[in-house]
């Protein structure tokens, strides 16, 4: 195998930058209790958690009990309140919302954006227990902010929810009202002819540890706004170094369920293609450990593969080799 010391540098930089960076929106009553929501945003920045919302500007007028920053300028507050929830799309998988609500109190305006945040799958964290809202909590999503900043900074992942026994009904009732909630990827197989004649036809499949030691295609979320075809081709590239040309398409699924590495509720759903290179010097990302160049047939008999993989090899043994 072939690596660039350097390239691996910067795709580790870029994803530090980008993808492994937690994502936070603070909540809470700016009147009561701004000079600790700017304790709880320091601290939260201060252990790798980026902010995106309040910035660190100051109080500069009330209106109609809203608070105005200085940033915000001189816009209607329902124009700065929705620009404010509009940092929930900016999340990402790896962003929650934290609610600063001492004694339990939330407020009008932190009402609102609960309710929000909730039906967009936001993950929502407290600061105490709700005292003046009706609203439906799991049973692990009062954390106090030091104890909650130093779980994601040593384990990497956000707290899992926690469901009580006698709330499982009204958790899936909750669960319903959630916005669904999908993940279109794009993969398939990479093929690569060689100009020698009566060379059979190889494909890459590459091992890592999130799917359980065993072999698997290449693939990448589609971003919004983004075409599948250039999800794929940049998918190739930054996880193997490739250039590529897509081909016919193989198959489309979904799934759901929970199946060891996916997230229980998401629906998944993939496309999946075929992919030409013209070279097999493959220089492997951090998301994979080892690749192999191997016939398909060889692949489909001697080698672990994870079984959306395997599924989508066989198609393309049966149809289109």
């Amino acid at each position: 195998m072939q690596y660039s010391s350097e390239r691996r540098r910067r795709v580790k930089n870029e994803q530090k930058s980008n993808e492994g960076v937690f994502r936070c929106i603070l909540h809470g009553s700016f009147q009561k209790y701004f000079t600790e929501i700017q304790r709880i945003r320091q601290l939260f920045v201060d252990a790798g958690i980026d902010v995106l919302a309040p910035d660190c500007s100051p109080i500069v007028d009330v209106k109609d009990g809203f608070t105005i920053l200085s940033n915000d300028g001189d816009d209607d507050p329902r124009m700065i309140e929705l620009r404010y929830l509009h940092n929930l799309k900016r999340l990402g998988d790896r962003g929650f919302s934290y609610f600063v609500n001492p004694g339990g109190y939330i407020g009008k305006s932190a009402s609102y954006e609960l309710g929000i945040a909730q039906i967009s799958n936001s993950p929502c964290f407290f600061l105490e227990s709700l005292a003046d809202h009706p609203a439906y909590v799991h049973g692990n999503a009062v954390w106090k902010p030091e104890l909650l900043a130093e779980y994601v900074a040593e384990r990497h992942a956000l707290p899992e929810p926690c469901i009580r026994r006698n709330e499982k009904t009204m958790h899936k009732v909750w669960q319903d009202l959630m916005v669904p909630w999908s993940v279109v990827a794009v993969g398939g197989i990479i093929e690569y002819v060689s100009r020698k004649p009566r060379k059979e036809k190889e494909i890459l499949l590459v091992k890592t540890h999130k799917w359980g030691g065993r072999y698997s295609v290449i693939g990448e979320k589609v971003k919004r706004n983004e075409r599948l075809d250039e999800a794929f081709v940049s998918g190739i590239y930054e996880e193997s170094g490739l250039r590529a040309d897509i081909g016919p398409h193989i198959c489309t699924f979904d799934q759901i369920k929970q199946s060891g590495y996916y997230r229980a509720g998401v629906q998944h759903i993939f496309v999946d293609k075929v992919a030409y290179v013209r070279s097999k010097r493959v220089s492997l990302n951090e998301e994979a450990e080892e690749y192999i160049w191997i016939t398909p047939q060889t692949a489909l008999n001697e080698l672990l593969l994870e079984p959306n993989a395997r599924y989508t090899l066989e198609l393309y043994t049966n149809t289109l080799v």
